[in-house]
C-alpha cells in the first residue's frame, strides 16, 4: 500500500473507457491527462524486454492460439512434483494445480506471476491458463509480459469476460448441464458446491483486479 496511491488507481480503472462507441483505445483519463495503457506504452515503460516486429506474436501467444495448443500432460509432468498431477472435474478435465502438487521452482514463479504480473491473493493453485504461461516460461518461450498485463487490465476496466474466458480462468469445479432461458440446472449444487463456486468468484474478482489490483 505504500508504494500506490489507491486514489490514483481507482481514478484510472473508473476513467478507463471508450472515447468513442465500439472503440477502445487503451487509455485512461488520470489527473487531467490521458495515460495509455496498451501493450507498446507498457512495454517501453517496462524497459522493452522483449522487441517483436509489427504483427509478429510472442512464442507464448502463438503456441496459445494454435489449434493443438499446449499438452496438458507435459505441463503437469514439469508443473508438478512426481506422482501429482492437475486437478480434474468429473469428467476429467484438467482445471488446475495445487500448490501442493508443484515444484519447488513452479511455485516460484506461481509466486512472481502472482505478485507483480497478474496479481491475485489467491495462491494455493494455478488456473489451466496460468499453469500454461508457467510452462512456456520453464521452457523458454518468449512472452510479452506487457500484453500480459494489458490484458489484465483490459478485462477488469471494463470489458467483461467471455464464458471461454471465465472458465478457463475460474476454473470451474464440475461440469454443470447447460440450461435453457428460464430453466433451472437440472442437479442443483449442494452446500459444499456453493461454498466452492464462492470461492471460485473470488479466485476469478483476483485475477480481474479485485483486492489484488495495483
Amino acid at each position: 500500500m505504500a508504494k500506490f496511491d489507491p486514489d490514483t488507481v481507482l481514478e484510472f480503472y473508473a476513467n478507463a473507457w471508450p472515447t468513442e462507441e465500439g472503440v477502445w483505445d487503451m487509455q485512461s483519463w488520470v489527473r487531467g491527462q490521458w495515460i495509455p495503457f496498451d501493450a507498446d506504452a507498457l512495454s517501453q515503460f517496462l524497459g522493452d524486454p522483449l522487441v517483436l516486429e509489427e504483427g509478429q506474436e510472442c512464442e507464448f501467444s502463438q503456441r496459445r492460439n494454435r489449434a493443438d495448443g499446449f499438452d496438458e500432460e507435459a505441463i503437469a509432468q514439469l508443473l508438478c512434483i512426481p506422482g501429482q498431477d492437475f486437478s480434474r472435474t468429473a469428467t476429467g478435465r484438467q482445471v488446475r494445480i495445487m500448490r501442493t502438487s508443484m515444484t519447488t521452482l513452479t511455485q516460484t514463479w506461481m509466486t512472481l506471476l502472482l505478485s507483480n504480473i497478474l496479481p491475485s491473493d489467491h495462491n494455493s493453485n494455478l488456473p489451466l491458463s496460468k499453469c500454461q504461461l508457467v510452462y512456456a516460461i520453464l521452457t523458454r518461450m518468449s512472452v510479452r509480459v506487457a500484453q500480459l498485463i494489458v490484458d489484465a487490465i483490459y478485462l477488469f476496466a471494463g470489458m467483461p469476460p467471455t464464458p471461454d474466458q471465465f472458465r478457463a480462468e475460474v476454473a470451474w469445479p464440475e461440469d454443470w448441464p447447460e440450461a435453457q432461458a428460464g430453466e433451472a440446472p437440472a442437479e442443483a449444487p449442494d452446500d459444499m458446491e456453493e461454498a466452492r463456486m464462492d470461492e471460485e468468484m473470488t479466485n476469478l474478482l483476483d485475477f480481474l483486479g479485485g483486492s489484488g489490483a495495483t
